[in-house]
């Protein structure tokens, strides 16, 4: 069950309207039923756009903490890895001794990344 807290403005509203409902009478229940639906629906409309507004500007501020500098840092990292890839691969020979260096380059980059990415 959920327990909504109601501002004292909206409490005073829903008494006037159950107070005004014994008074008048069962000839007005669907008049003041329509005026308590009209002003609950304007307390939700008025809740959904506070939170749409936090999670507009959380979405603003980037969501999550470093997650620009997580993608410039596997950006950058793979344009480095890339690079180094081709001054090892560009001398032409093919011998195991490139595979291996190109082995270690991306290695060390992913290690690299992963170290960055655990500590954010």
């Amino acid at each position: 069950m959920y327990l909504v807290r109601v501002e004292q403005a909206s409490r005073d509203e829903i008494g006037a309207a159950v107070a005004a409902h014994a008074e008048l009478g069962r000839e007005y229940d669907h008049a003041v039923a329509e005026g308590l639906i009209e002003r609950i629906g304007a307390e939700v409309d008025r809740r959904v756009d506070a939170r749409l507004s936090n999670a507009s500007r959380r979405a603003v501020r980037g969501g999550r903490p470093g997650t620009f500098a997580s993608v410039v840092m596997a950006l950058g990292s793979m344009g480095l890895g890339v690079g180094a890839t081709a001054i090892v691969l560009s001398d032409g020979h093919n011998n195991g001794m490139q595979a291996v260096m190109v082995l270690i380059i991306w290695i060390a980059i992913a290690v690299i990344n992963v170290n960055f990415g655990n500590r954010r």
